[in-house]
């Protein structure tokens, strides 16, 4: 790459940046800019940009030229504004050095602080100081961090050594251990690194900074960042910054401290301030759960019970002018904010702002309130909320008269309930998963590597850690219900159970779990559906305003129907017409129709399934009234339907008149080898034309039936699958419009209806102008469509889809969100030429795509009429469909 500006400074009283450059900058260094810009005190630093760490990896871990000399000049600014010199053992700059991804990771990226430190700083420190006890404290952090997370050594060698040590001596927290004992610790851990690395701790500031930068954008590739990347849509391209930045010390004695806090609740989403602080500490004490923190107001420290005293109360200076930058922050930012901040001996410093994470309640209560408050306008309150961070709304919680058998309680870091079975590692976790298993993943405490295994359970459970702890922070994010500091349990790996309270709970047993109420309870739970009012309700009126695409439903039973209704459906984008035919009742009778040898006996079949049929779309219209509800033709192959057990042959056998053997034939006959591409959807319809007449005939009738009863007329989509070329869907439209002439003749009413197709293969796409001209409307299948496009069978490709996302090979699984450049490209093309030939064709999407938040955007983009989706994603639809239209305004 060519020669540019690489590293931008802050603080000191002038930024070469601003929140405007976080693709630059990334998120932290962006805000940090920005802080300082705001004359808030942010330590002063320089940020390395994200172009850097493209660089590095696309030069082979290399860096581009020029960044040496820039990093250097970026260093003596901040001795000039420090006064201090790196590396001079009279008055030692000693820096943090933290990544900052432009989209926030927390945890999942490396940081070194205290860097600078060696046998001669750290004397220097202690005299500058005048305090001993804190340089030689802030020393031994830095050779375990460092160690672990440059040179590779296991943090846990350092950690036997300091436990060894506290249990020899009698000690129980770290802040008991003299100045001396400190010493006596870094010789200890200086001699253990040097053991496990072959070679002396770096003691040259210049190499542990070049070591630090390096080990940051090595820490872009890890496989924890990978999948946690993956699992938030950030793509590797975007890279992260690395911000070095003069240290300030929570750790100099009993007027400093450092903490985590929000300007609201990330929980409950409530207006007042929420977080915690350790008073003598620096800022991974906090999250990793090595001590208890406390409250940071009056008021939560009281709403938790705790005992120990609030920074409001233990150092209400700090706290006033904490408070005071949290109003500037949230006014500046309009959003909440998750900040992390230093008091050094009474002096307050800023070392972090960013949009706070939240649960999908805090994030609809914030949005709405801030609307409402004025902050934002009703659209940006739209745009707050992730419409996929709805789906915790949509699920059960514990039911206010359930039996709680509690075996153990802890913080309620996230909230939501879930039940499984209790694993304690992430890999057994990942695994029963992906068998079909839900799970609880029990920790002592989460660290970033157990990322896969919180996404794949249920929810968290943590032995240790605060509201603030890493297991709180991700599962959160995720939406995982989580209780973090459950510190009454006592977690036996190698023995795979906990105790609490005098039970043992092994691995594999069924607990429940409060996110709520911080509640461990044995066994499965009474759950409920939360009632979806509120500032759901009113998040919802204004998503409605905003969306111009309509939201449907994939649904064909009563209550999936009602339940999409009930979430805002404005229709049925699908209704699969084989799943009524699985049906206890029924089954007999679809066998006998496709065993028959004859179309009299098909007829005859078909003649006892019409009823039934007929009560089914009755039951729809109902509940949907006037809304449009398509309904497609019968699709699958029909050997699909076939006995395969003894008892079926017998059944069958019995109602047809036929031989168990003769059965057997006719189903072998109709087995096909690969019968996706099969005899099924509209060429079943060519074939045997009578189970499309007698389907047709359910819904025409269905309808004049429901208009008789209830006064509404409902309104049928009739949708003809699997055509390939504009004659099939010639033949059969007739043929269904025939039935409902019939219909009206016989009925004297007449049908309101529609007939189209689904298009899911490419050719249908291509030849949309053609097909459109007996179309009425197209509904994207774009299940189908996706696997006939890559030639990849959605039921079989999980077995090597994890690696081609892990190659980078698809950003994105296909199947989850629309491959916008191969299938997305046929979809457009199909729209523009089918409206060509018809311009008021209806457009729309019914397979699993119609539900992802991405998928959606891009149906705005092609200007589809609306999307359909699984009944529990018709809100996130609607709330994806307003965003999708919002973000297209000019």
């Amino acid at each position: 790459m060519s020669a540019e500006k690489w590293v931008y400074a802050f603080g000191g009283g002038s930024s070469e940046g601003d929140a405007s450059m976080r693709n630059t900058l990334g998120g932290k260094g962006a805000n940090l800019a920005e802080m300082a810009n705001l004359g808030l005190p942010v330590p002063p630093g320089f940020t390395i940009i994200t172009d850097v760490c493209n660089a590095y990896y696309d030069g082979g871990k290399t860096y581009p030229a020029g960044l040496d000399a820039q990093i250097d000049a970026a260093l003596a600014g901040l001795e000039k504004v420090t006064g201090k010199s790196f590396g001079d053992p009279s008055d030692p700059l000693l820096v943090s050095v933290r990544s900052g991804a432009r989209a926030s990771m927390p945890g999942m990226m490396d940081t070194v602080l205290n860097l600078g430190l060696n046998d001669e700083t750290a004397e220097g420190l202690a005299k500058l100081s005048g305090d001993r006890r804190f340089a030689y404290d802030s020393y031994r952090r830095f050779i375990q961090m460092y160690s672990d997370v440059v040179l590779g050594v296991d943090h846990s060698l350092f950690e036997e050594i300091l436990e060894t040590f506290k249990e020899e001596n009698d000690y129980t927290l770290d802040t008991e251990l003299s100045a001396d004992d400190w010493e006596e610790i870094v010789s200890q851990y200086k001699s253990a690194a040097a053991s496990a690395l072959g070679y002396d701790f770096p003691s040259d500031p210049r190499e542990q900074l070049k070591g630090a930068i390096g080990a940051v954008f090595d820490s872009w590739m890890t496989d924890r960042a990978i999948t946690y990347r993956r699992l938030h849509d950030i793509p590797a391209s975007w890279g992260t910054a690395v911000n070095v930045q003069a240290m300030v010390f929570g750790n100099m004695g009993e007027t400093s401290a450092t903490g985590v806090a929000f300007t609201r609740d990330p929980s409950t989403g409530d207006k007042g301030y929420y977080g915690e602080f350790l008073i003598n500490a620096q800022g991974e004490d906090v999250v990793a759960g090595i001590r208890t923190p406390q409250c940071l107001t009056k008021a939560m420290r009281e709403a938790m019970g705790d005992r120990e005293p609030s920074m409001e109360e233990a150092l209400p200076e700090s706290y006033a002018e904490l408070a005071a930058v949290f109003d500037t922050l949230e006014r500046h930012y309009r959003d909440m904010q998750d900040i992390e901040f230093t008091v050094e001996r009474g002096r307050l410093w800023m070392l972090q702002t960013r949009n706070g994470k939240r649960t999908a309640n805090a994030a609809l209560k914030i949005a709405v309130d801030m609307a409402e408050e004025g902050l934002i306008t009703t659209d940006e309150a739209v745009l707050r909320v992730e419409p996929s961070a709805l789906d915790q709304l949509l699920h059960p919680t514990i039911a206010p008269d359930a039996v709680r058998d509690v075996i153990a309680t802890g913080l309620p870091a996230s909230p939501g309930a879930a039940c499984g079975t209790v694993v304690f590692d992430s890999d057994v976790a990942e695994s029963k998963a992906a068998a079909g298993e839900k799970v609880i993943l029990v920790r002592i405490e989460t660290s970033p590597e157990d990322i896969h295994g919180m996404h794949a359970a249920q929810g968290i459970v943590t032995a240790r850690g605060g509201m603030t702890s890493h297991a709180a922070v991700v599962a959160r994010g995720m939406g995982r219900p989580c209780v973090s500091g459950a510190g009454m349990m006592k977690i036996d790996y190698a023995g795979k159970f906990f105790t609490a309270g005098g039970r043992r709970v092994e691995e594999g047993d069924t607990i429940t779990i409060d996110g709520a109420t911080g509640e461990v309870l044995a066994g499965e739970v009474k759950m409920f559906k939360p009632e979806l009012a509120g500032d759901f309700a009113k998040l919802m009126v204004w998503a409605d305003k905003a969306r111009r695409m309509k939201v449907r439903t994939n649904a064909e039973t009563p209550a999936d129907v009602q339940t999409a209704k009930e979430f805002g459906a404005e229709g049925i984008g699908l209704c699969r017409t084989e799943h009524m035919f699985f049906d206890a009742d029924r089954i007999a009778a679809v066998r006998e129709m496709i065993l028959s040898d004859d179309r009299e006996g098909r007829v005859a079949a078909l003649a006892k399934i019409l009823p039934m049929q007929r009560a089914d779309f009755e039951s729809i219209f109902e509940i949907m009234e006037d809304r449009p509800c398509t309904i497609r033709l019968l699709d699958p192959p029909l050997h699909e339907f076939l006995p395969h057990t003894e008892d079926d042959v017998r059944d069958v056998a019995a109602a047809t008149g036929l031989s168990a053997t003769a059965l057997m034939e006719r189903a072998r006959s109709l087995g096909e080898t690969n019968p996706m591409l099969g005899h099924r959807g509209c060429r079943l319809g060519i074939t045997f034309p009578e189970i499309y007449e007698m389907q047709a005939r359910a819904i025409f009738e269905a309808q004049v039936n429901v208009e008789k009863k209830t006064g509404v007329q409902p309104v049928a989509e009739v949708m003809i699958p699997l055509v390939a070329t504009a004659k099939e869907l010639e033949i059969l439209k007739a043929r269904v419009a025939g039935v409902a002439k019939m219909v009206q003749q016989e009925t004297g009413k007449a049908p309101v209806y529609l007939i189209g197709t689904m298009i899911e293969l490419p050719r249908a796409a291509l030849r949309a102008g053609e097909i459109a001209e007996a179309a009425e409307f197209f509904s994207f299948g774009t299940n189908d469509l996706t696997q006939t496009t890559f030639g990849l069978s959605r039921d079989d490709a999980g077995k090597f889809l994890g690696d081609y996302l892990d190659a980078g090979i698809f950003e994105k699984d296909p199947f989850v969100s629309i491959d916008t450049d191969g299938v997305g490209e046929l979809v457009s093309l199909a729209a523009e030429r089918g409206r060509k030939t018809r311009d008021t064709l209806k457009l729309g999407i019914c397979g699993e795509h119609g539900g992802d938040p991405a998928s959606i955007h891009f149906c705005e983009s092609v200007g589809l009429d609306y999307v359909s989706c699984s009944p529990y994603r018709v809100p996130i639809a609607r709330l994806a469909a307003a965003q999708a239209a919002l973000k297209s305004r000019p």
